[in-house]
């Protein structure tokens, strides 16, 4: 048996000319080109051969050319959904005249279930008993006599579209208690699709009401879906590049989006004071008919850019999610598919946060609940480029 003590001086000389192997190697490499850190690429291959450096620009070169292909895949994947949006019109019709109690469906149209899954049935049921109950609650009365009137029958489904509103968080964050009111009035989202230029519009029918005139207030957004030489690789599908809003005609007094101050001003030689009225802004919904005005080519300070992502978000979200299926976001059933995809996506984040610490600064994307990086029409993520976010108000 061999003496331990002897044996490891042994292991200590095996160990020096390794790592002088390592250097001789190091030095000898031949045609080695060093790339700059921050590419992307991983330590094993911050250094390569100059002639694979050669070929990467011929992969990349043939990156370019698979990009306008995709470019193209998305402009006729629009050209679909223009050509297809007519089909969907009668039943979007239809569901606004049951909406509106101006149609009752007959027991044909109301016997739906999914079959194996009866728990979808009984929540909506459960929903209806329970917006049943807070309408005879509002409307009974008792007469003098302790008797109580008959219940006034329930028209359509009763705040159909502020129920969505309240249920969709990005929605409930815009509206604001002084807002409600208003939105009780909204009978109808439409969405028409757009080609040129290439986008969509948003409509939103009102019921007559005392805050303001117009019956349609409407919301324009203008995407494009080029390549851009410049920077070829940061393409992910059409994205939303422009927006503008429209003019709300408020009756006086009733425009909630501001609000009138009356302050004491002292005159500063005399000493009187006077009462002067100052108006001040008020957070609101409606303001999102009313985006930040951009002109080309200008820089937009770090507010305006967060205010005009969180706008194309959610007109891309009203647009691709909300107007499509409508009744889901009403019962809840779609926030849980939206919750699950998100949860999907929070996991792939921790997982690449888990494998490379230092991207820790890298900002996500929001998936398809934000129309991003899911194929579907989306937006750069480069908030240096002023351009992509540039908002026009009409």
């Amino acid at each position: 048996m061999s003496d331990p003590e002897k044996a490891t001086p042994a292991a200590d000389t095996s160990a020096e000319v390794d790592e002088v192997g390592e250097e001789e190697e190091e030095g000898t490499k031949p045609n080695v080109l060093s790339l700059p850190p921050g590419l992307g690429l991983d330590a094993e291959i911050q250094d390569i051969p100059a002639e694979v450096e050669r070929r990467i620009k011929a992969l990349k070169k043939i990156q370019v050319e698979i990009t306008q292909i995709e470019s193209q895949f998305f402009s006729e994947m629009h050209e679909l959904e223009v050509k297809y949006a007519p089909m969907y019109t009668q039943f979007f019709e239809k569901r606004r005249e049951i909406v509106l109690g101006k149609y009752e469906p007959t027991d044909a149209e109301c016997d739906f279930s999914l079959s194996g899954d009866d728990s979808d049935t009984g929540d909506v049921n459960e929903l209806v008993n329970k917006l049943k109950l807070e309408s005879e609650q509002k409307s009974g009365k008792k007469e003098e006599g302790g008797e109580k009137k008959e219940a006034a029958t329930v028209s359509g489904v009763p705040e159909f579209w502020l129920t969505i509103f309240r249920n969709v968080g990005m929605l409930s964050d815009m509206v604001q208690e002084h807002d409600i009111p208003i939105i009780k009035h909204l009978n109808d989202i439409k969405v028409e699709m757009t080609t040129e230029p290439m986008g969509f519009q948003l409509f939103f029918d009102f019921s007559p009401n005392e805050y303001f005139t117009n019956s349609v207030l409407t919301k324009k957004y203008e995407m494009k879906c080029e390549v851009d030489p410049q920077d070829p690789f940061s393409f992910e599908g059409p994205e939303i590049i422009k927006c503008s809003g429209c003019k709300i005609d408020w009756n006086k007094g009733k425009n909630v989006t501001i609000r009138v101050v009356r302050k004491k001003q002292k005159h500063k030689q005399r000493g009187s004071i006077r009462m002067v009225s100052k108006t001040e802004e008020v957070p609101s919904f409606f303001d999102f008919f009313n985006p930040p005005e951009v002109l080309d080519d200008i820089d937009v300070d770090e507010e305006t850019q967060i205010k005009l992502t969180s706008d194309f978000e959610v007109g891309q979200y009203i647009r691709e999610r909300i107007v499509p299926r409508a009744v889901l976001y009403y019962t809840g059933e779609a926030l849980e598919d939206d919750y699950d995809e998100e949860e999907e996506e929070e996991e792939e984040e921790e997982g690449d946060d888990g494998e490379e610490d230092d991207d820790d600064d890298v900002p996500h994307g929001h998936g398809q609940a934000a129309g991003g990086g899911k194929g579907r029409y989306n937006r750069k993520r480069d908030n240096s480029s002023a351009k992509q976010n540039e908002c026009k108000q009409q």
